[in-house]
């Protein structure tokens, strides 16, 4: 027997995990097969599932589980077990129980884009690609190859496209292959047992969302407000969930699995579903009102074997829809090798069948979600995630089963959350009226799936839009803002390109196109822009219209490429020459300026503080080497600015050196030239 990575049997290979961000879903994946309760981040529950990703704080996912089950089963070492069943997550690695043979990440471009700020590559959330691959379908797809003690061999495949409709879904699909193979040595396929009563079996513990947890309570970080609800399973009738894709698919019900913020009883200042934002936690500019939940978060299943002698889609998968307690004694402590608790995790859980009622019903009886009285804990102290199981199937030695799942999001717009909110926080509209349009990202969520089944069942032939650019430069400068960009090369169907801008912070909402190039333009300069202002930038490639023949419920009209190849994290400034700005006033000091002053927190935080950025406190026509040290009246030092960039420009975050928000005061700013050793003192106010 070879090992694998160099590895010696008995060893366990490195635990690894990849980031995918090909649209404005963005997700972590594992190379056990299943992405469990802090697996990336330690003490970050709430971590993944982020949408929409260009703004910070929306993680939903809280932790995954996946299982195999199988009957009368017979060890390597001859020991006998009634059920068996191997585990990773929602609370153990599982890497005695799952080993990584392949682990992936390849995108269909040329090579993954690549932006600059000022020379450094500005990054958001950076994705590993291994390896560039023209041919496949997805824009960005991870490979996961797992063997198991089953001697079943999991080849997953999670795919995500970047075309601005169908970006806010990532695809799972799984074989299932009765190889043998038992450990993550083996290279080479034997004959193994014949499996009987096989279910695999996921939990899905989602919490929306990372923004709020502080705002409404902790405890909604792990979902203990979550409700969950099905479709598709047979409970009862829904007559929303009805897909009709004319001349590719038809089917009288969909297969999801979703939940959304529910009601909170803790909370007691207002209407808490969408989270609205009244007293911010991560912002002290987020005041408005802000709905930070409103997103309904999901799982559908798009396809799964009959059997493996029939690959036609069984309508009757998952099996298994129920909802269980996220901190049930199942969902840690989890061995291969103890019979009693497998047999529990097996006939209580795997094989349950559809649960009734469902759990959202069980909370409201009267199904008037939109003025909830229960709670969605029902007790518990960590509320409960959805499961499903596909089963059972019997594999013998060589046979394989498919099966395929999306995870998606949907939701309100960020300007809708912030005018909704807005009105509901200023008494323009009740909170029903408010939870009404909060409900109405159920229906995006479920047109978000009806286009994951339509692109599945379409072969993945959606229509594309034209690469991003290969490269974007962003340069700040004396006098403009230079952008510049290159292409993987000739694209017929390219109209042109589209640069947008926003100040003060990379997730701010009010981004607005600020140039229409053509379709041979590679530089641009933006000469309308504030000294001292954070600016920050993405670029859309724009396509031809008649590139879209509406493939996969794809809306008729142009398509574009999607912001995230290209969205900017780093500030450009319009920068001035040192000093006052004339060669003879570079060393200068008597032309210093600090703006504002006095500064106070309560000011026109449009006309009389910087845009998006209320604490920042800017020190004009400094000379290009100095040292600014800010004290209080005693003489403390509050904090100590180096400046070597050479330009006239240097910013203060009204931040100590020890991380503290300085109080209200007069401090004391000394000015030094590093060159000249010349020295000036200056005064500033503070009030806040």
């Amino acid at each position: 027997m070879v090992s694998i990575r160099g590895l010696s049997p008995g060893q366990t290979p490195p635990f690894e995990t990849k980031w995918m961000a090909a649209g404005s879903l963005h997700n972590w994946f594992a190379n056990t097969g299943s992405e469990i309760e802090e697996g990336r981040i330690k003490n970050q529950q709430q971590h993944g599932l982020r949408w929409p990703a260009y703004y910070n704080y929306q993680d939903i996912q809280a932790a995954k589980a996946f299982w195999i089950g199988t009957t009368d089963f017979t060890d390597a070492d001859g020991s006998f077990y009634p059920y068996k069943v191997i585990h990773v997550g929602p609370r153990v690695e599982g890497r005695d129980e799952f080993f990584p043979i392949k682990f992936s990440q390849y995108i269909k471009f040329p090579s993954q884009p690549e932006v600059y700020v000022d020379g450094n590559l500005s990054l958001g959330t950076e994705m590993a690609i291994d390896s560039v691959d023209g041919s496949m379908d997805a824009d960005v797809m991870i490979l996961n190859i797992v063997n198991t003690p089953l001697g079943i061999t999991m080849t997953r495949k999670i795919m995500q496209f970047s075309q601005q409709y169908h970006d806010n879904y990532i695809l799972c699909d799984y074989t299932f292959t009765n190889t043998g193979n038992t450990d993550y040595d083996d290279e080479i396929e034997r004959p193994g047992q014949t499996l009987t009563g096989v279910y695999f079996y996921y939990h899905f513990r989602f919490a929306v969302n990372d923004d709020t947890r502080f705002v409404i309570g902790n405890a909604t970080g792990w979902g203990i407000n979550s409700m969950l609800d099905v479709r598709g399973d047979g409970v009862k009738d829904d007559p929303d969930d009805a897909v009709d894709v004319p001349g590719v698919y038809t089917s009288p019900h969909m297969r999801i699995q979703y939940m959304w913020h529910g009601r909170y009883p803790p909370f007691t200042a207002y209407d808490n579903i969408g989270g609205p934002i009244w007293s911010p936690y991560f912002d002290p500019a987020d005041t408005v009102g802000r709905l930070g939940a409103a997103q309904f978060a999901g799982v559908v299943t798009l396809h799964c074997d009959t059997s493996p002698a029939d690959p036609t889609d069984d309508v009757g998968q998952p099996s298994t829809t129920s909802y269980e307690g996220s901190d049930e004694p199942f969902t840690s402590q989890n061995s291969q090798f103890d019979a009693a608790k497998m047999a529990g995790e097996y006939t209580q859980w795997m094989q349950r069948g559809h649960r009734a009622p469902r759990h959202a019903d069980v909370v409201e009886p009267s199904g008037n979600f939109t003025a909830p009285t229960g709670d969605p804990s029902l007790g518990t102290p960590g509320g409960f995630s959805n499961a499903n199981g596909y089963g059972p199937f019997t594999l013998g030695p060589g046979e394989s089963v498919r099966l395929v799942w999306a995870e998606g999001v949907g939701g309100l717009s960020r300007e809708k959350q912030i005018s909704v909110g807005r009105r509901y926080k200023n008494g323009e509209i009740t909170a029903l009226q408010k939870n009404d349009s909060v409900f109405t990202s159920r229906d995006s969520l479920f047109q978000t799936f009806r286009r994951a089944l339509a692109n599945y069942h379409s072969g993945y032939t959606i229509p594309r839009p034209p690469l991003p650019p290969k490269s974007f430069n962003v340069a700040s400068a004396g006098d403009k803002i230079g952008l510049t960009w290159d292409v993987y090369g000739p694209e017929p169907n390219l109209k042109g390109f589209r640069i947008y801008r926003a100040v003060g912070r990379p997730d701010n909402v009010n981004y607005e196109m600020v140039y229409e190039a053509g379709p041979t333009e590679r530089s641009w300069d933006d000469i309308n822009v504030t000294r001292g202002v954070a600016h920050y930038y993405y670029i859309l490639a724009v396509g031809d219209e008649s590139a879209n023949d509406g493939t996969g419920l794809t809306p008729l009209g142009e398509l574009v490429s999607n912001r995230i190849w290209t969205q900017t994290y780093d500030p450009a400034f319009l920068k001035r020459a040192p000093g006052d700005g004339t060669p003879e006033g570079a060393e200068r000091l008597d032309k210093i300026r600090i703006v504002p002053n006095p500064y106070h927190i309560g000011a026109d935080p449009d006309n009389l503080l910087f845009p998006q950025e209320q604490d920042k406190i800017a020190f004009f026509n400094v000379p290009g080497e100095c040292t600014i040290r800010i004290y209080t009246e005693l003489g403390e030092l509050v904090e100590e600015i180096v400046h070597t960039d050479g330009s006239g420009d240097a910013y203060w975050n009204s931040i100590t050196s020890s991380r503290q928000v300085v109080v209200s005061g007069i401090y004391i700013v000394v000015i030094d030239n590093t060159k000249t050793g010349e020295r000036v003192i200056k005064k500033l106010s503070i009030i806040r």
